[in-house]
């Protein structure tokens, strides 16, 4: 890594700072939601399962609707449908209100609500990643993408934290303040100018077509492909995201507010991580730090996972966030460096949809594993397979473990030429 003042160059570029504010406003929404929703339906039902089921419940519509999201990123305004899916959450947070505030809440209601909330989540994603490109150079792109990561890990670690802290004091006020989190970033957003749009528009095809451009696209780059899979299935297999409650009631012996603060953990390390990432540029030996990132956020899983002491657990959850964080970044910048900005909607859907089953479907198998083989050994098995798939991708993904450079993968105009006739 070396120092680079460019940190503080890029949150002087027009219209970077409210963007990044209203983004930040709605990830606070989102974490604070997250844990009084999970923490409700487990008080509601005390069956592991049904933590599986809120993961289900968001993922399937992000599964059907990603790829449509992205296609529509490319050829309609990515800001406006941004704004749209934020307005929808707000509706969800609003309607978890209503749900709170009933005195026989049916868990039913809760899914039915969540698959709403996936639904807009599916444009959120695309919109978002393919947003930032238009409103900073790319000369900017990656210190963008830095400061960026850094900060929405502030409301990552303060959502948990007062989510949990709001619960105690009465859902119906946490759901609250996720709908006036959400409303907040809507009036922020509108200022904002896509100066660095290209205007270029994906060549009419059948739905069909446009919507799997991006899975092509992916598919002909074996680096990105590696990168994005890698991800994928250490999230998946690895994560404890949706053991929490579990440990927090049950292994750790701790509250709501315990059970904040164990989230905000993987937060922490990973904004920790971010303020060094954005400070000392990662410009050398790019591959092997992601390989690295994802063995340590296995074996940091691994430690929680055995843990029955709170400091020890907090500790783990720390260095798997702060590892987590390199991935994320590695990810996200050979991604947008390697993408023209007229596939980038379509790019990021697949992305996300990759984002969406490591982690929503990732709770999904957390929640089952537990059902079936106890909560300690399905924390096991997660870690386990991380390591495993760590190893197996380094021997599968050659061509990422040698990326040395970001620049190294910047998109050339020849295959992209190919690509557009194929």
């Amino acid at each position: 890594m070396s120092c680079h003042p460019g940190g503080t160059q890029v949150l002087r570029q027009q219209g970077f700072l409210p963007f990044l504010i209203a983004r930040l406003a709605a990830v606070f929404a989102m974490q604070i939601q997250a844990v009084v929703v999970a923490w409700q339906v487990y008080d509601l039902t005390r069956d592991p399962l049904a933590l599986a089921y809120v993961g289900l419940a968001q993922f399937i519509p992000m599964l059907l609707l990603l790829l449509p999201a992205g296609d529509l990123a490319d050829r309609h305004s990515r800001k406006h449908l941004l704004a749209g899916s934020w307005l929808v959450q707000a509706l969800c947070s609003g309607l978890l209100l209503m749900l709170s505030l009933s005195s026989q809440p049916d868990v039913r209601y809760y899914y039915a609500v969540l698959v709403l909330y996936g639904s807009a989540r599916a444009f959120t994603g695309p919109t978002l990643q393919s947003l930032l490109p238009q409103i900073v150079p790319r000369g900017q792109l990656a210190r963008a993408i830095a400061v960026n990561g850094m900060i929405m890990k502030l409301a990552v670690i303060a959502g948990p934290l007062v989510g949990g802290l709001l619960y105690a004091l009465g859902g119906s006020l946490a759901y609250g303040v996720c709908l006036g989190a959400f409303l907040l970033a809507l009036v922020l957003l509108a200022p904002v100018q896509t100066r660095y749009a290209s205007g270029a528009k994906p060549p009419e095809a059948t739905a069909w077509h446009r919507f799997t451009a991006g899975i092509g696209y992916i598919r002909s780059r074996p680096v990105i492909l590696g990168a994005i899979s890698l991800d994928l299935f250490a999230v998946l297999l690895g994560g404890v995201v949706a053991l929490l409650p579990i440990y927090a009631q049950e292994v750790l012996m701790v509250g709501p507010e315990g059970l904040g603060a164990l989230r905000s953990a993987i937060a922490l390390g990973a904004l920790l991580m971010g303020v060094a990432l954005s400070t000392w540029s990662l410009n050398r030996h790019v591959g092997p730090a992601m390989f690295i990132a994802v063995l340590v956020f296995g074996m940091a899983n691994l430690v929680f996972a055995f843990s029955t002491l709170f400091w020890l657990s907090f500790a783990a959850l720390l260095v798997a966030g702060a590892a987590d964080m390199i991935s994320v970044y590695i990810r996200s910048t050979l991604i947008q460096l390697a993408t023209p900005d007229e596939m980038r909607g379509r790019v990021s859907a697949v992305n996300m949809l990759f984002i969406g089953s490591s982690n929503e479907l990732g709770e999904f198998r957390a929640g089952t594993s537990a059902a079936w083989f106890g909560t300690v050994p399905a924390a096991v098995i997660g870690g386990v397979a991380t390591l495993a798939v760590a190893g197996t991708w380094m021997w599968g993904f050659r061509s990422l473990l040698r990326v040395d450079r970001f620049g190294d993968v910047e998109v050339s105009q020849e295959p992209m030429a190919r690509h557009r006739h194929a």
